[in-house]
């Protein structure tokens, strides 16, 4: 078992919510010209091919305890599922807005942390992730009726990741993060390689496949290579900090959505959302004092 080490998982988590936008941009370049499937057997067959060889050269123990097993099946499945939707809502919503929904996703997983892992969550970082919540909500501009349908993606999403979280708190802290990755993306290829067999030459549009020209292969490659990474990161975060600590600060997610949204796609918050926006950093900030606080008196 990992000791607890709270301002190294908000290390890692701050890196996650760096990268994790990078990968859904380049998603919502492709979503128009490449199925939903095989870009997701794509991404994890990255992942495969990028971790395998770390682990056989480091030569990292790749043994499942048997009881974890059902676990990291269960986790590869939400992992799936979550990436399959917000893949999906990047089609018909901005990027800012698509994240900034799918944020109430840290506020379920703080209930969840309190309720479910009986883990210990004191006022300071309660109120802070519902000041965070209140600035997500400001960020979410357009009304359901306005953006239709797909706008109940991104809830999809959080509900999905709050689980996929916690059950990979629950297995980070006996596995190994590499290892986890790794053997979750040989999972993860397998089922979405099965499915895609199954329904070869079906009309479905998202369970069809393409052959990808040279930029969109490139593409690809870089929607792998960032999932990778970022996951790995997000793996790390959890096997160092309990999720109610890391909950706020997945909020800084929002910003970095908007600054790649504006780079990419030249959208850009209004006042509004730029208010949401900096409370929800102030709270995050919040949470890196309060941490640094407890971490000194501890020592």
């Amino acid at each position: 078992m990992t000791q607890d080490r709270p301002l190294l998982g908000i290390a890692f988590m701050t890196g996650f919510c760096i990268l994790a936008p990078l990968g859904d941009a380049i998603a919502k370049v492709l979503g128009d010209s490449v199925p939903l499937l095989q870009l997701l057997l794509v991404r994890f067959v990255a992942q495969t091919m990028l971790l395998w060889p770390v682990i056989w050269f480091t030569r990292l123990p790749v043994r499942l305890p048997r009881r974890l097993f059902w676990l990291m099946v269960l986790r590869t499945l939400l992992h799936i599922l979550g990436i399959g939707m917000m893949f999906s809502s990047l089609r018909y919503l901005p990027l800012a807005d698509a994240i900034a929904i799918a944020f109430v996703m840290p506020f379920i997983m703080l209930l969840l942390g309190r309720y479910v892992l009986d883990e210990e969550v004191g006022p300071h970082r309660l109120m802070a992730c519902l000041v965070g919540f209140i600035g997500t909500l400001l960020v979410i501009q357009p009304s359901f009726a306005a953006v239709g349908w797909p706008a109940l993606l991104p809830l999809g999403v959080a509900v999905n990741f709050a689980l996929f979280m916690l059950v990979t708190r629950r297995v980070a802290k006996e596995v190994d993060a590499m290892n986890l990755q790794a053997q979750s993306g040989v999972i993860a290829a397998l089922l979405i390689g099965a499915v895609l067999l199954a329904f070869s030459g079906s009309d479905i549009e998202m369970l069809g496949t393409i052959a990808p020209n040279t930029q969109e292969w490139r593409l690809l490659v870089a929607i792998g290579v960032l999932g990778t990474v970022a996951h790995l990161l997000m793996t790390w975060s959890l096997r160092f900090a309990p999720s109610a600590t890391l909950a706020p600060m997945q909020y800084l997610e929002i910003p970095m959505a908007t600054i790649v949204g504006y780079l990419i796609f030249n959208d850009l918050p209004d006042p509004l959302a730029a208010t949401g926006i900096c409370i929800t950093i102030g709270a995050g900030l919040y949470v890196i004092f309060r941490e640094q606080q407890l971490y000194r008196k501890a020592a």
